[in-house]
């Protein structure tokens, strides 16, 4: 077993999951899924895509058993929200992100929401842009050199994405009521929130640094303290508690 973890106030605890582990970890983590995540584990038309899946909601009960006084990962029961956000009676507030091989969790005392986006300069385009951006953002993206767009694209999108994902109010939150900075070399913000101005300042969005290939951010409600990430490692001897 792994230490005991503890939030501070105003605290986000980011964990790093790597997807492709060997099958031998992977069966492992397989045991610590309920029937039902299984299910949807087969549901997967393609078997990369079910083998992250294991791995990414497996790590999520292993991570937030070690907030909960070493709980069984196996027994975790959660709740869906109204809007379909995943919740835990007595645990802290987390979030769960994947994207191709890479998944991020962020565990925090309040909302939190995390995102992680593998950078795809084929699919970061005008249209598409123009159609999910608000117009300051889309404006904002127009004015970056072309050879930084499909970064500030990608950075733009996770960064909403997280937004929403705190908020935990799914596609009802449109997409144009708020906006985020997404130039380079500009710090990381929620720069303004439709119909409420204050609204912007009730949250704290930060940019995380995983990899050259992926935009990934993380939004807190209230004042951020301290950010602190982490690299996932597979431990087996975790996955033995199940009964």
């Amino acid at each position: 077993m792994g230490d005991i973890l503890d939030l501070g106030a105003g605290a986000v605890h980011v964990w790093r999951i790597e997807l492709d582990v060997p099958a031998l970890i992977r069966a492992r983590l397989w045991t610590v899924l309920t029937e039902d995540e299984r299910r949807r584990a087969l549901r997967f038309h393609f078997a990369a895509d079910t083998e992250r899946f294991v791995v990414a909601h497996a790590a999520l009960r292993l991570i937030l058993a070690r907030y909960l006084g070493g709980a069984d990962p196996a027994a975790l029961c959660f709740s869906t929200g109204a809007f379909g956000k995943p919740a835990l009676a007595g645990a802290p507030q987390f979030n769960l992100s994947h994207s191709d091989a890479l998944a991020l969790c962020a565990v925090a005392r309040t909302r939190v929401g995390v995102d992680v986006e593998r950078i795809r300069p084929d699919f970061a385009t005008d249209d598409i842009a123009s159609s999910h951006f608000s117009r300051h953002e889309y404006a904002a993206l127009r004015a970056v050199p072309p050879a930084q767009r499909s970064a500030a694209f990608f950075a733009c999108w996770a960064r909403k994405e997280a937004y929403i994902k705190a908020r935990g109010e799914g596609l009802s939150l449109a997409l144009d009521t708020f906006d985020v900075s997404l130039s380079p070399g500009e710090t990381a913000a929620i720069v303004g929130t439709r119909p409420d101005p204050a609204e912007a300042r009730r949250w704290s969005l930060s940019s995380l640094d995983v990899g050259r290939s992926y935009a990934a951010a993380v939004v807190l409600e209230g004042e951020l303290a301290c950010l602190g990430c982490w690299q996932w490692v597979p431990n087996l001897e975790d996955t033995r508690q199940k009964r």
